[in-house]
């Protein structure tokens, strides 16, 4: 490996791997040919052992029907094991896809467990959390903000010695109200 960590260079030059692709290609379609002239082959020899040839000259007409029957009868043997080995794919291909669908599903979904609550302490979840490592409680409320009780009890006086604001809202609304601001004001004077 190259001490920059860079990926190590290829001893193979561009022109040498293109000529083993070349020549890669060339087996494969040489292989493919082959496979497929036996193919061929095979159901030619196939054919030959499961039908031999015909010879129809010289025969009567009883030995002509009784031979129909026969091939007729070669043919629906033939086409019973068509339609079942037919219907094995089709039901195969059904079961894959299937398969497939499972598989997608399961791998797409999954279905999250309701979750139960549970009261846990700070301490426990400190335990829980930090293990062996965690020494002594930890007291969440000596952190929170004190309030003192005599500030609760100097609002309380406040608003006592304000009173009720309606009796006073109502007491300067009006003429009258404005009779006594000005009575007042000019008493002074």
């Amino acid at each position: 490996m190259n001490p920059k960590g860079d990926k190590p260079k290829s001893k193979i030059s561009a022109s040498r791997k293109l000529s083993l692709k070349m020549l890669l290609l060339t087996r494969a379609c040489e292989d493919l040919e082959r496979e497929t002239q036996e193919r061929e082959e095979e159901k030619v020899r196939y054919l030959g052992d499961k039908l031999p040839p015909l010879q129809v000259s010289g025969m009567s007409l009883e030995e002509l029907q009784s031979l129909c029957k026969q091939l007729h009868t070669k043919i629906d043997v033939v086409d019973e094991e068509r339609y079942d080995c037919e219907s094995k794919v089709n039901k195969h291909n059904k079961d894959i896809h299937e398969l497939k669908l499972k598989v997608q599903d399961l791998g797409g979904k999954f279905k999250k467990p309701a979750l139960r609550k549970v009261r846990v302490s700070a301490d426990e979840m400190m335990r829980a959390l930090l293990g062996s490592k965690h020494k002594g409680s930890m007291d969440l409320r000596a952190n929170l903000k004190s309030v003192k009780k005599e500030d609760v009890k100097q609002d309380k006086v406040l608003t006592s010695e304000v009173g009720d604001w309606r009796k006073n809202v109502e007491a300067m609304s009006g003429m009258e109200g404005r009779k006594k601001m000005f009575d007042t004001g000019g008493g002074g004077q």
